[in-house]
């Protein structure tokens, strides 16, 4: 689906913009910082980063909490019409002149910025969707029959490490694992061997669903926050048939884990003599799995909520130390504390540094920002102790 934001003939202030990777009709949002500085939201526009914190005031007063924030989960959760909203704002500000003096200062070399993960990735599932691919895989254990028939009607996906998901420019870790030779009495330990890595489309999923309610494939579009390229590594292991004969386990199976339509994994079944699986034996791994999986399930929640609770904690601290902040300015210069605030945006933007470490060194450094003089008069002094 296309829209007025991809105009072709839409043209932005910033030169090195034009016949870029990020053209205005381009307009990526990620999260950078730059040296040892607050990880915040940013733009790639051209050859730059445009800091959204650093124009907080020309955008919708409603997003400037979310956008504040070192990660986007928050934002990309309002769902797709807040993004195409300050998608469109975001345009206007690259590409009306009358903008671009406030928003110039905002701009960041992006050879100065290192990109982030841009949020806290709950889950991860890769998906087997491209046809050509599982037919070449499929070719390496079934050769006369590469392409097995439910292809084309499961959708066919598996659970990976989010932990693992890096931004570019991350070292690749190479799993350790066991292994044996055949002619070997013991496996040994070790790092895997074979590496492979397939370029990937990722997709965020912003906006969420309510547990055991499925999206239909008619809303799945309004649940997608973006996209991104991925670079899948993957360890590549001795193929299992042959470990398993070795270690002779002659029976196996399966057993789901997971809570109403939640699956968390499997749990696998061996045993070194073949037989069927017993009624009995199967309702008691059934039980057993039900029981490990709410332990899980539990586990993940409450990492969740202290994740959150962090976050909120650190958004609270920050209040208050700019809420301090703007009671000392209003009484240095003897202002209201809204004008106070606005000199230490103004204060901020100008060394594009956050309001919070802004609001440090007026708390416990003494400096005092200047208050802006009207036009023609001049400024009133600024005390930096």
């Amino acid at each position: 689906m296309t829209d007025e934001s991809n105009d072709p003939t839409l043209k932005s202030w910033v030169e090195s913009a034009q016949g870029s990777d990020f053209p205005i009709q381009n307009l990526p949002l990620g999260v950078f910082s730059v040296g040892e500085r607050r990880r915040r939201p940013g733009v790639a526009i051209g050859d730059y980063v445009l800091d959204l914190t650093s124009i907080a005031d020309l955008l919708d007063e409603d997003w400037r909490e979310d956008l504040a924030q070192p990660v986007l989960n928050a934002w990309l959760a309002r769902g797709p019409r807040a993004q195409r909203t300050l998608r469109s704002r975001l345009q206007e500000l690259l590409s009306d002149e009358r903008f671009r003096n406030d928003v110039e200062e905002a701009l960041i070399g992006q050879t100065e910025a290192r990109m982030h993960v841009p949020c806290l990735i709950g889950d991860y599932t890769d998906f087997y969707v491209g046809i050509h691919h599982a037919t070449n895989v499929g070719k390496q254990f079934r050769p006369d029959n590469p392409l097995l028939p439910n292809y084309k009607y499961v959708p066919i996906g598996y659970h990976g490490r989010a932990s693992s998901v890096r931004a570019s420019g991350e070292p690749v870790i190479r799993p350790n694992g066991q292994r044996k030779a055949p002619d070997s009495d013991a496996p040994e330990y070790g790092p895997s061997r074979r590496l492979d890595y397939e370029l990937e489309l990722g997709i965020w999923i912003g906006e969420g669903n309510e547990l055991g309610q499925p999206i239909p494939i008619g809303e799945a579009g309004d649940h997608i926050a973006g996209y991104c390229l991925l670079n899948d590594w993957s360890a590549r292991w001795p193929r299992y048939a042959d470990t398993a004969q070795q270690l002779r386990l002659a029976a196996v199976a399966s057993i789901p884990m997971g809570h109403d339509a939640h699956r968390l994994g499997v749990l696998d079944l061996y045993d070194s003599q073949p037989h069927a699986w017993s009624d009995e034996d199967l309702r008691i791994s059934a039980a057993f799995a039900d029981l490990t999986a709410g332990f899980l399930i539990q586990a993940s929640q409450l990492s969740d909520q202290q994740r959150l609770n962090e976050h909120l904690e650190r958004a609270l601290q920050t209040r208050i130390l700019i809420e301090q902040a703007k009671g000392i300015i209003a009484n240095h210069h003897n202002i209201s504390p809204e004008h106070a605030f606005d000199v230490i945006r103004k204060y901020a933007r100008s060394r594009r540094v956050t309001l919070a470490e802004v609001s440090r060194h007026i708390i416990y450094q003494g400096v005092r920002p200047a208050v802006p003089a009207p036009s023609g008069q001049p400024a009133r002094p600024r005390s930096t102790r």
